[in-house]
């Protein structure tokens, strides 16, 4: 599985961050599309708390980039109405832990009104917010949560891991006619204050693209083991693939792109070739990512798996403050590289 840039050999690119690289994206939409805006707590002349619109209320101004209110319900559901109406709306909630504020708005009318009006009305909206922990900022600002909106019909929910899949997969979320979750993990964004990874900056094409959703990818071949992951845990997967080719050990890594839709045929075919499947996930464990992809494919052939499947994620417990702490409950390369080589014992 290959990422749907342009076909062009000699493609114009640029390295960008992620933060970047979702306000190209947003950008170009709005320069095409006169029906698509921006609204969100501090998105206008702020930016973003995580840049991700940085300059567009410069470019654009205050009636298409709109600062809201603290009232996510209050805007989520004008968003909604936007939408009903015929605009492409992209409305930020600024951290996924508050979505109980405004579920509501979320689950019960932007999810659901295609599906009772018997398909007659479209909801075009594309719900964008921060995720992830691993900066020390408690319970209430440090999840992930991808999970529950995946298990809700109705939304799809896609979490790029590169600047490239950030510009692309925005592009083709503002463009869908359902709904769209677009999560985007903290500790990829490449802000100066926060921690960066080594794959903070990517080349991104300068012309507007699309990336499929529903499409996962294969960053790294490999023989030996699977390793099923998305977002930030995926810079951290191949980091750890890097390191163990050094012992001729040989992994997989497939990043899933998207949750909703999910990727199946990836996933079988990267277990077909290696019989061994780790998923990672900063979500939590119990009922969620991984024991989803673990059941899909012990469903479909459970005779892929030449050892137990193994899954790396958050343990039930509320993210702790203490950097320490944190450290422990979250799927950190030490404990995908520790997962990695107690299979390959078995």
């Amino acid at each position: 599985m290959t990422t749907e840039t342009p076909t062009a050999a000699a493609r114009s690119t640029r390295k960008l961050t992620v933060a970047k690289a979702i306000v190209e994206g947003i950008s170009s939409e709005l320069d095409r599309d006169d029906s698509v805006f921006v609204m969100g707590e501090d998105i206008g002349k702020f930016g973003g708390v995580f840049d991700q619109t940085a300059g567009l209320i410069e470019k654009y101004g205050p009636e298409r980039i709109i600062d809201t209110p603290i009232s996510e319900t209050a805007f989520i559901g004008a968003a909604v109405g936007a939408a009903i109406e015929g605009l492409r709306p992209i409305v930020e909630l600024m951290f996924v832990d508050f979505f109980g504020v405004c579920m509501d708005q979320i689950y019960n009318h932007m999810a659901k009104i295609y599906f009772l009006s018997g398909g007659n009305v479209k909801v075009p909206l594309v719900l964008m917010t921060a995720v992830g922990g691993g900066y020390s900022d408690g319970a209430q600002h440090s999840q992930c949560l991808w999970g529950t909106f995946a298990h809700l019909p109705g939304m799809k929910v896609v979490v790029p891991s590169s600047p490239e899949d950030a510009k692309g997969m925005m592009i083709a979320a503002i463009r869908d006619d359902n709904p769209v979750v677009y999560m985007f993990h903290k500790g990829i964004m490449g802000l100066s204050w926060m921690a960066k990874t080594s794959r903070s900056l990517g080349s991104v094409p300068r012309e507007p693209y699309e990336i499929e959703l529903g499409k996962a990818n294969v960053v790294r071949p490999g023989t030996d083991v699977s390793i099923v992951t998305l977002s930030l845990s995926v810079h951290h997967a191949l980091d750890v693939a890097d390191e163990l080719s050094e012992q001729g050990i040989d992994c997989e890594v497939v990043d899933l792109r998207s949750l909703v839709p999910l990727d199946t045929d990836a996933i079988l075919e990267s277990v077909a070739k290696t019989g061994r499947l780790i998923v990672v996930d900063e979500d939590y464990e119990s009922f969620g990512l991984t024991g989803e992809i673990i059941a899909r494919v012990t469903e479909r052939d459970p005779s892929l798996f030449k050892v137990p499947p193994v899954r790396v994620a958050v343990p039930d417990v509320s993210l702790p403050y203490a950097r320490a702490l944190e450290m422990a409950v979250l799927p950190t390369p030490e404990r995908i590289r520790a997962a990695v080589i107690e299979m390959l014992r078995k």
